[in-house]
C-alpha cells in the first residue's frame, strides 16, 4: 500500500461536528491552510454563519446538515462534496456527545442515542468515506479519546462508545491495508479539553459536571489531525495525560482502577445545582460556533508529548540543540584548580 497524501492545501476536507470544539477549530485551521471544506453539522444556521466566515476569507466551502447516525444523511454529505468539488481527500468523524452520571440511572433511549452518534456515526463516515477513497486515495481520522483505553465512571456509556470506536477504528484499518488500499486511517486520542463538551452533554446528577484536569486546548487536537491529514499515523495521543492514562491501564490496570474510584467520582462534579436536564445537545443541537466554553482553572496551551509525536524532526533538533547548549556550558564553566574539562 502506497500512501500518497496530499497538502491541505490541495485537499478536500469534510468534518463533522464542525460548528462547535474540536470540529470548529479544525476547520478554521484547515481554511487558513488552504483546504476546500465541507461542513457537517444539524445546526443549519451555525452552518451557515461558518460558512460565510470563512467563505469572506477567500476559502471554498459548502455545508451540509446532517445526523451522522442516520446513514442515508451521511450518504449525501459524500454526494454533495462529489458534486461540488469533484471528491474529497479526507473524512474527520468529529461529531459526538456525552451524558454524565451513573451508567444504572440513565435511559436506555439516551444510551442508545449516545452509540447512535459517538459509534454509529463513525462507522457511517467511514465505510462511506473508505468506498470513494479506495479510488482516490487520501485519510479518515476518527475521533477517539483517552478514554478508549481505559474505564471512567460517571461517564460509563461515553467511554463504551469510544473503545468501541477504538476497535472499530482498528479492525477497519487492518482490512483496508490487507486490500492494499490507499487509504490511512488514523485515530486521535484527546485528553480532557476546553471545548463545548460539558455544555453539550446531558446530566443525571445532582449537580453540573466538569471534565477532571488537566484540560488541553482544543487547537491541540486540530494541529494532530491536520497532520494526519498530511502524514499517515496509526493513533496520535492530544496531551501528554492521555498516553500516561492509556499506558497506566495496560500495565497496571488495577492501578488505574485505584486511581479512578479515588479521584475521577469528586472530579467530575462541581457545587452547583443541576440545571434543567432537558439543556444538552443529545437529540438536537446546542450552543454552537464556539470552540471554547471557558472552563475554570488553567488550560495547557500545547503539549511537548503531542508536538514529539508528530512534529518529531523538530524536537529532535530542539533536543539536539539543548544538548548542545549543555555542553558547551559544561565545557566553559570555571574549573576547580587542577581540573580541565575532559
Amino acid at each position: 500500500m502506497k500512501l500518497q497524501l496530499k497538502k491541505i492545501a490541495e485537499q478536500v476536507m469534510v468534518i463533522t461536528g464542525a460548528t462547535s470544539g474540536i470540529g470548529l477549530t479544525t476547520a478554521r485551521k484547515a481554511a487558513q491552510r488552504g483546504a476546500r471544506l465541507v461542513l457537517v453539522a444539524r445546526n443549519e444556521d451555525a452552518l451557515r454563519q461558518l460558512a460565510f466566515e470563512l467563505t469572506k476569507r477567500g476559502n471554498e466551502v459548502i455545508h451540509v446538515v446532517a445526523d451522522v447516525g442516520i446513514e442515508e444523511d451521511v450518504r449525501k454529505v459524500a454526494q454533495a462534496a462529489i458534486d461540488r468539488f469533484g471528491g474529497f481527500d479526507t473524512w474527520v468523524n468529529n461529531a459526538g456527545v456525552s451524558i454524565f452520571g451513573r451508567t444504572e440511572d440513565i435511559s436506555m433511549e439516551d444510551q442508545r442515542r449516545l452509540f447512535q452518534t459517538n459509534f454509529w456515526g463513525v462507522v457511517h463516515g467511514s465505510l462511506i468515506a473508505a468506498k470513494h477513497l479506495r479510488q482516490r486515495g487520501g485519510a479518515i481520522i476518527n475521533i477517539g479519546s483517552e478514554v478508549s483505553d481505559h474505564a471512567l465512571p460517571l461517564q460509563g456509556m461515553y467511554a463504551a462508545s469510544k473503545h468501541a470506536v477504538k476497535g472499530f477504528t482498528d479492525s477497519f484499518r487492518l482490512e483496508l491495508e490487507e486490500d492494499k488500499a490507499p487509504v490511512a486511517v488514523t485515530l486521535i486520542k484527546p485528553a480532557a479539553l476546553d471545548t463545548m463538551f460539558v455544555e453539550h452533554a446531558k446530566n443525571y446528577m445532582a449537580v453540573e459536571p466538569r471534565l477532571p484536569p488537566p484540560i488541553y486546548a482544543p487547537d491541540i487536537a486540530a494541529d494532530a489531525i491536520l497532520y494526519a491529514a498530511e502524514n499517515f499515523k496509526r493513533d496520535i495521543f492530544v496531551g501528554g495525560t492521555a498516553k500516561l492514562a492509556s499506558s497506566t491501564a495496560h500495565y497496571a490496570p488495577r492501578t488505574m482502577d485505584s486511581y479512578m474510584k479515588r479521584f475521577m467520582f469528586r472530579q467530575q462534579k462541581t457545587s452547583a445545582p443541576a440545571r434543567d436536564r432537558t439543556q444538552n445537545s443529545l437529540y438536537h443541537p446546542g450552543p454552537d460556533l464556539l470552540e471554547r466554553q471557558g472552563l475554570p482553572g488553567p488550560v495547557f496551551e500545547s503539549s511537548l508529548y503531542t508536538s514529539a509525536a508528530i512534529r518529531p524532526r523538530i524536537v529532535t533538533a530542539m533536543m539536539f540543540g539543548v544538548g548542545l547548549a549543555i555542553a558547551a556550558w559544561w565545557r566553559m564553566r570555571p574549573q576547580p584548580s587542577g581540573m580541565r574539562p575532559g
